[in-house]
């Protein structure tokens, strides 16, 4: 699982590069969101989970990804504004790559 810890070293390694590129900058962007969402200000970072198990109203996705392990038994309402911003970050940086996940969903 990422933590706020890894987050920060990320953004950090981004800003230090010297000649950024547009790449650079989208990672940044990610980071950022990723950061403000999953760990926002004035809230300590959540360590353990009392939680009895899967709900019906918790995300169960198992793929083995790093993405699936962040997402895996969260609740929809935590995950979807974070993944809302990141398309809305992806329709102004990289419009193919974003036509293309959009068309994928319309299946």
């Amino acid at each position: 699982m990422i933590t706020e810890y890894d987050l920060q070293e990320a953004i950090a390694e981004c800003q230090g590069e010297r000649n950024p590129t547009a790449n650079t900058c989208i990672k940044l962007a990610a980071f950022y969101i990723l950061k403000d969402h999953l760990f926002p200000a004035g809230e300590p970072p959540a360590t353990y989970s009392f939680a009895s198990g899967p709900t019906e109203n918790t995300i169960q996705l198992e793929s083995g990804s790093e993405f699936s392990r962040m997402v895996n038994g969260r609740d929809p309402g935590e995950v979807w504004p974070v993944m809302d911003e990141l398309m809305d970050t992806l329709a102004a940086t990289w419009p193919r790559l974003y036509d293309g996940v959009m068309r994928e969903l319309q299946k």
